[in-house]
């Protein structure tokens, strides 16, 4: 009997996200899936089920990563106003290639919307997470008289979140890393304490 293949199936993963962050769920096909992972078949189904399956397993991955790096950019800075610049800024690479990929999670909602229950349980569960964080450092710049206490923190977080997916969409529909920093510049001025 043969010994089945063994592979880094965190590297796996990694090429998975990578095609189905490329492609989408729907035009990805399980051979792109077991070609860009370097694996068999077999040990495509014994290590991660199905497609979907791992698509989820990808989106989930993607998007813990994805949301880290994220609250890192917002966090770090010592200015509330600062933190959210970076946060917006930082989705844009200057890099052609990757800008024009967007963002996996943006692109699931783009593909399923509503219709697949785990997806949007997941992303409702992340981004409320997420969201209540923004809010947290935008009540922070409200108190520091950064930001326009007028503001109800938890649209202003609403807003953010939404910018985010509106920039990550223009990029993936090719927009220019130097106007979409220059948008995202603009967003967050707006929230500046007059």
């Amino acid at each position: 009997m043969a010994r089945p293949r063994e592979f880094d199936r965190d590297a796996a993963l990694k090429a998975a996200i990578n095609v189905f962050w490329s492609k989408g769920f729907a035009a990805t096909s399980t051979e792109d899936l077991v070609q860009a992972m370097g694996i068999g078949r077999q040990s495509f189904y014994n290590a991660f089920g199905d497609k979907r399956r791992l698509y989820l397993e990808a989106l989930e991955t993607y998007q813990r990563n994805a949301t880290s790096c994220h609250l890192g950019r917002l966090t770090t800075p010592a200015s509330p106003l600062d933190g959210l610049r970076d946060l917006l800024v930082g989705l844009i690479p200057d890099d052609d290639a990757l800008r024009c990929m967007g963002c996996l999670g943006t692109g699931s909602i783009g593909e399923f919307g509503i219709t697949d229950p785990e997806i949007t349980d997941m992303w409702e569960r992340i981004i409320k997470a997420f969201l209540v964080k923004v809010a947290d450092r935008i009540r922070e710049g409200q108190r520091l008289g950064e930001i326009d206490p007028q503001l109800d923190a938890e649209q202003a977080a609403s807003l953010i979140g939404i910018t985010m997916s509106g920039l990550q969409l223009a990029a993936r529909g090719g927009g220019g890393a130097e106007e979409l920093h220059a948008l995202a510049a603009l967003a967050v001025e707006r929230f500046r304490a007059r």
